[in-house]
């Protein structure tokens, strides 16, 4: 039996050819017989192009269902699909490219000029397009093509994706996953959730990320699950569209903009059975108040770009604001030393290494083969992790450690701060100072008086030296926190940087 995970999907879409599989605002609707004509049609025009099993396809397009169809047929061909963010510039675009070789670009209508420049200076075979509605060059090549094609053959350790980490902490790295990989952390997920055929999840997710495309697109189509399809977020689209949904994946700003919408009810959520919650973290004060609102404990999660999801909190039981669960099933997690310390992870889950980076894949693999995660977290008894922040994220001030976490949870617990953001920059005396930036909820005490409150309940070097008031934090398209970008800001603030 094929490990192409393609194939999985290929058995779950025959079995359920008459059920809806998508159905979009606009009131269309594709049947899982659809999506596999579709993805067929889809992989024709790429093996039409030249790709063969193996040969990375570069994709950065706007959602939509074309971009599904893509991504199927991608696997489907035996193909490795590397998504890019929709905001990234042709310079970036162009390490990417450099670094994967692809033999396919796909892009935006707009972009083919410079995407096709870029192309020939790479030795890319070729660039075609899709537009925000589905149409574009790759579209109509794909219309005019069979509906039957035989899904490639593919090893569950061969590469199904080539996703590029964020890149904050030096040049981006290619992380490997492989068929195995994401069939492993969909079916375990399938379980954990309960996700069935009865479910509709709503998707108001990108799909250029791990959440959106593994988690969520991977899951529904191993479960035979109904989608009702968003192209981005909308609070007052999504809240119409809720009554007709049991499940709901987001980041954490959408579970906060849709409690500052009136509409917003326990009604409202009626008919749900799971709000999902994961990518950044999440406040256990928006825990909480969601929870007042609705009836419903947002469950939340964590994982990477490098090993999908790593743990959950229960299905049943409690789901404790602040904590992101226990380890799934087949996933061990531990932190090697005193806590709180940096989290590795060992199972089916974990990426292959990094993509023509060997010395970086051996240097966050341990000798026993666990992967190093970056992330600071703890542990308890019963084996519920808590993460307490990246371990670049540490700050080290007069010799001691600072972990920005514990500082935000007692900031954000004070009256009139809605949010707020530590970090370490150059101090002339203790090396790193440390730095609050805060976003206001009402009225905000002064910065004396802030630093004042936190000495109640904080040790003295762990307390911020400034206090600094922004109308909102700078994040990335998944929700977290840009803390290099707040670093470079305020580089200065004590005279240095």
């Amino acid at each position: 039996m094929s490990g192409n995970l393609y194939a999985r999907f290929e058995r779950v879409f025959e079995a359920n050819a008459a059920r809806v599989a998508i159905r979009c605002g606009d009131g269309t609707a594709l049947t899982f017989a659809d999506l596999a004509r579709g993805a067929a049609r889809y992989a024709n025009a790429l093996n039409a192009l030249g790709v063969e099993p193996g040969d990375r396809v570069t994709v950065q397009v706007e959602k939509s269902i074309a971009n599904v169809l893509l991504y199927l047929a991608v696997m489907k061909a035996g193909a490795v699909y590397q998504p890019l963010n929709t905001g990234y510039t042709a310079a970036e675009v162009s390490y990417f490219v450099a670094d994967a070789q692809p033999k396919l670009i796909v892009c935006d209508p707009a972009r083919q000029a410079e995407m096709r420049a870029l192309a020939d200076r790479h030795g890319v075979f070729a660039v075609v397009n899709l537009d925000a509605g589905g149409a574009g060059s790759l579209a109509a090549m794909a219309a005019s093509m069979d509906e039957r094609h035989e899904t490639a053959a593919r090893n569950a350790d061969d590469l199904a994706g080539l996703l590029y980490t964020s890149g904050t902490t030096g040049r981006s790295k290619g992380a490997m996953i492989s068929h195995g990989n994401l069939a492993s952390n969909a079916a375990t997920l399938v379980e954990l959730w309960r996700i069935s055929p009865d479910d509709t999840l709503l998707h108001a997710l990108p799909i250029f990320h791990v959440h959106g495309l593994y988690v969520a697109l991977n899951t529904a189509f191993l479960s035979a699950a109904t989608m009702l399809w968003f192209n981005r977020f909308d609070a007052a689209a999504i809240i119409a569209a809720l009554p007709g949904a049991t499940l709901m994946m987001g980041v954490p700003t959408f579970y906060t903009r849709l409690l500052s919408e009136p509409a917003f009810s326990r009604d409202t959520a009626r008919k749900m059975r799971l709000f999902i919650s994961g990518s950044a973290p999440l406040l256990a004060e928006t825990h909480r108040d969601f929870a007042a609102r609705t009836g419903h404990a947002i469950l939340e999660r964590y994982g990477m770009t490098e090993t999908g999801m790593i743990t959950s909190n229960p299905y049943d039981g409690e789901r404790l604001p602040g904590t992101v669960g226990f380890a799934l099933p087949d996933v061990a997690v531990r932190i090697r030393g005193e806590q709180p310390g940096v989290i590795e992870v060992k199972g089916p889950n974990v990426f292959k290494g990094y993509w023509r980076m060997p010395e970086k894949t051996r240097e966050d693999f341990t000798a026993d083969h666990w992967f190093i995660t970056g992330d600071v977290g703890t542990i308890d008894a019963t084996g519920r992790v808590t993460i307490v922040g990246r371990a670049k994220d540490l700050i080290i001030s007069g010799g001691f450690n600072v972990y920005p976490k514990e500082v935000e949870d007692v900031l954000d617990a004070m009256p009139g701060v809605g949010e707020s953001a530590v970090i370490g920059v150059p101090h002339p005396d203790f090396g790193e100072g440390v730095v609050a930036v805060v976003v206001a909820r009402g009225p905000l005490p002064s910065e004396a008086e802030i630093i004042a409150g936190l000495s109640s309940s904080l040790a003295r070097f762990k307390v911020p030296k400034r206090i600094f008031e922004v109308s909102e934090l700078p994040r990335n398209a998944m929700g977290k926190v840009q803390k290099a970008e707040l670093r470079r800001r305020y580089a200065a603030c004590f005279g240095e940087g």
